[in-house]
């Protein structure tokens, strides 16, 4: 059973930090690239950050500088950490595994997906 379990969510205020975690299980997700996505109320889900097998990265313009991705393979797991948040990072963020080594560049072509875990920053 394939399952992406986040963590680390919360409340912090503009100026602050956090560090999502995501433990990944069911299927040998380090061979492939995996990423984090969020969704605001009345938005479509967006990329954040993604990284390949080989641990190439890519960051949305907006994260750029402040957002960074990383991943353990023998413990299929990721992590985002997130500095300098400010009131439009306000989202939940959803883990998100692939099965290619490249990341897709559509949403719709990730097969697996954590819960999600939310994110507020007030201003």
């Amino acid at each position: 059973q394939v399952q992406l379990v986040e963590s680390g969510g919360g409340l912090v205020q503009a100026g602050g930090s956090l560090r999502l975690s995501c433990a990944a299980s069911g299927r040998p997700f380090s061979r492939y690239a995996m990423g984090w996505f969020r969704q605001a109320p009345e938005k479509q889900r967006e990329m954040v950050a993604t990284i390949s097998n080989g641990g190439n990265t890519k960051y949305a313009d907006s994260v750029k500088g402040r957002f960074t991705i990383s991943r353990n393979n023998a413990k299929d797991t990721i992590d985002l950490q997130m500095n300098n948040l400010k009131p439009e990072d306000t989202a939940v963020y959803y883990c998100a595994g692939s099965s290619t080594y490249v990341a897709p560049t559509s949403v719709r072509m990730w097969p697996d997906w954590g819960q999600g875990t939310q994110v507020t920053v007030s201003s």
